[in-house]
């Protein structure tokens, strides 16, 4: 029973820590929708998205093939991969273009409102499977205990789901931290297509330099809070003079 616990909860962290790119897909994806819709989106799209990754991880387990090769060198992984890595690049790419252009796409009619929302549903779930490929393989390898897996899968997402809206809203406030997070979706993209390629990128190299841009950057918005707040304390003296 102890190395079961022990094996859950590494299973737990694992999901978290992969967890931090749904947080960035989630908020970019959702930004655009009406704020009526923001909230039952993130729930509905995490919701679908933890369904289909516990349905992949029953499909892994029947299918055998999923790494075998079936065009040249190829396997439905790494051809999920490509496709994948290749999709998160252009949706960060094109973010960062309206996100620096000032550019807002328009969602006039009704209909286009409902077809963007299961669109962002249908784009949460499906970065969601290409995110979770590795880890439910991983997880297969670690274990054969389905029960493992799937309680660690619910607990992630739950936690996700806690979490993913003020993360979200605290990026989406600040430009700079915006473009900053859509910058690491494109090192992530690249490093999903590069598996798709089999060319493996160490998760350190990706990892620790995000992770430092990311402290630059906090370090940053701090700069510029106490700049901000001793102009006003300033501003106020003058007003105010004793």
């Amino acid at each position: 029973m102890t190395d079961a616990i022990a094996l859950l909860s590494l299973l737990i962290g694992l999901e978290l820590v992969l967890g931090v790119d749904n947080i960035l897909v989630i908020s970019i994806f959702i930004e655009r929708l009406p704020d009526a819709q923001k909230n039952r989106a993130r729930v509905l799209g995490l919701a679908v998205a933890m369904i289909a990754r516990i349905l992949m991880l029953f499909i892994l387990l029947k299918l055998a093939n999923l790494t075998n090769n079936i065009i040249f060198t190829f396997s439905i992984r790494d051809i999920i991969l490509l496709a994948g890595g290749l999709f998160l690049l252009w949706k960060a790419v094109t973010e960062i273009h309206l996100t620096i252009e000032l550019t807002e796409e328009q969602h006039s009619s009704p209909a286009g409102g409902y077809k963007t929302f299961f669109g962002v549903i249908s784009q949460i779930v499906l970065l969601d499977i290409v995110f979770s490929i590795d880890s439910v393989i991983t997880a297969i390898g670690l274990t054969d205990q389905i029960w493992i897996i799937i309680t660690s899968v619910i607990v992630s997402f739950v936690a996700i789901l806690i979490f993913s809206r003020p993360i979200g809203a605290f990026i989406m406030q600040r430009p700079s931290l915006k473009i900053l997070a859509l910058s690491f979706l494109i090192t992530i993209g690249i490093t999903i297509f590069m598996e798709g390629m089999h060319k493996e990128v160490p998760k350190a190299y990706i990892y620790l330099p995000m992770g430092f841009a990311l402290f630059v950057e906090i370090l940053q918005l701090r700069y510029e809070h106490n700049r901000k707040k001793k102009a006003l304390l300033a501003g106020a003296q003058e007003n105010n003079p004793t």
